[in-house]
């Protein structure tokens, strides 16, 4: 009797640690979370429960609550996108990095800034119906592609040089690129604003 409830107790143990394997496996634990603690996503996941189980249990008052509380995240972010306020920002937007991005390149001018204005000057030029003038539209849109070009590699390089400096331990990853895309919005349409005018170094 006692060998058949030692093989029992066994094969219990054995199946306990096959289920925790299991569950281990299928959510891993964060390398930098403390051990007996859930994960950052396990310790999102859980707070979201928490917020479900502190329902209402009415939905249409839960649907409501949860409408009106995307509506104060969105004006908190549209406000951020006014001012700068770091706190509520867009992910892609926040972090002392990306501020430094948006500085550095407001603080300068860009040639990829006059992109549209200059868009629609050479497009209006190149549906008139003379030859020569087409053919002026047609080099001066080579010229400004090769100037957007220039200037942008240069920058490249600059802000590259810049964000080296001042973060060498920071994350850059898509920086350059970040800074690049805001210099293709004209300056009064950037988001989030500028906060530095030209010629003022960040």
């Amino acid at each position: 009797m006692g060998f058949v409830f030692g093989s029992r107790s066994s094969k219990e143990e054995k199946a306990a640690a096959t289920d925790k394997v299991s569950a281990d496996l299928s959510q891993p634990r964060d390398p930098q979370a403390p051990k007996g603690r859930p994960t950052p996503k396990r310790a999102v996941a859980q707070s979201q429960r928490k917020a479900v189980v502190a329902s209402t249990g009415n939905r249409k008052e839960d649907a409501k609550r949860a409408r009106e509380r995307r509506r104060e995240e969105m004006a908190r972010q549209r406000e951020a996108l006014a001012n700068g306020d770091q706190r509520y920002l867009p992910a892609r937007d926040k972090g002392p990095v990306r501020k430094f991005v948006r500085d550095y390149v407001d603080s300068r001018f860009s040639v990829a800034e006059m992109f549209l204005p200059l868009a629609v000057i050479i497009l209006v030029l190149s549906m008139v119906r003379v030859p020569s003038i087409q053919n002026v539209a047609l080099l001066l849109w080579l010229a400004v592609i090769a100037l957007i070009l220039v200037d942008s590699v240069g920058l490249g390089f600059r802000l590259n040089k810049a964000l080296t400096q001042r973060f060498p331990d920071e994350p850059r990853r898509g920086a350059v690129a970040y800074g690049l895309m805001r210099t293709l919005q004209m300056r009064r349409l950037r988001l989030p604003k500028p906060q530095v005018k030209r010629g003022e170094r960040p």
